[in-house]
């Protein structure tokens, strides 16, 4: 794997126990124990993450890329686990992250052998599952999902003012799981559209320039029809340029959303 892989794959073992949960819909009992080995037996990796539940064992690989022996890697780390683990049950996954089409195999047919895993494709998995989690990390995955034909950049603010909601006021937090969306994001060519959904996100409204000076500005005339006329055009700049919902534009700047959309309607008039 390359070096996305490697970042991936670290995001990924934060939060082993909900990818199991939510993606993956493994009901966890007890306490969870990552197993952190390395199997040399044939090659010297780390395989991604395999982790012990009671009697049974999880093997998940984070995959970028399509390997063209991946059903071979797979029945490796099988007999590899078996060795160490063999009155277990063994249950292994592959998590396809990648851009492209995903066409490994998921099982081996031939002389005596069958053998067979999962294959978990990301883009076929509807964003709402993991949107609207009460967790940051399940979230912060909604990002590699299938947005539905939904505009790329509204889904990309709705999963970060999630991810904002969720965290509170822990920006350290915030920060953190803002890192993964932006790693994570690069599958999906979405880097500009987390940055100018984080950027709008960052905005505290009162404090925007052309809001003070345009406020300011309708005082200092003393005429409300001016302030009301600066308010107005400042929530188009906000719409517009931040890609701030208007819902959230007229309760921040406390106007009649009918007021604002009649406005919105005359200026795009002339």
């Amino acid at each position: 794997m390359g070096n996305k892989d490697i970042v991936s794959k670290e995001i990924i073992k934060e939060i082993g126990r909900d990818i199991s949960m939510h993606i993956l819909g493994i009901d966890i009992q007890g306490e969870v124990t990552l197993v952190d080995k390395e199997w040399t037996r044939i090659e010297t990796r780390d395989s991604d993450i395999v982790f012990k539940n009671n009697d049974r064992i999880f093997h998940i690989e984070i995959q970028n890329d399509n390997h063209k022996n991946m059903e071979l890697r797979m029945l490796r780390y099988y007999s590899d686990i078996l060795f160490e683990y063999k009155d277990c049950s063994v249950e292994q996954y592959v998590i396809y992250i990648g851009k492209k089409r995903c066409n490994m195999k998921d099982e081996i047919k031939r002389d005596k052998i069958l053998f067979n895993y999962d294959i978990i494709n990301l883009k076929d998995i509807a964003c709402e599952e993991l949107l609207y989690h009460e967790n940051p990390s399940a979230v912060a995955l909604s990002i590699l999902c299938d947005f539905e034909g939904r505009d790329k950049q509204m889904v990309v603010n709705t999963i970060l003012k999630r991810i904002r909601e969720l965290t509170k006021s822990d920006d350290r937090e915030y920060k953190n799981y803002l890192k993964k969306v932006t790693v994570l994001s690069t599958n999906r060519d979405l880097e500009e559209n987390v940055k100018k959904g984080a950027k709008m996100l960052a905005v505290d409204i009162k404090n925007i320039p052309f809001y003070q000076d345009g406020l300011r500005d309708g005082l200092q005339d003393g005429f409300k029809k001016g302030a009301k006329e600066a308010t107005l055009k400042n929530a188009m700049i906000m719409i517009k340029d931040f890609q701030i919902a208007i819902d959230d534009v007229v309760k921040k700047l406390n106007i009649k959303k009918e007021e604002l959309l009649e406005y919105i309607k005359q200026k795009n008039l002339t």
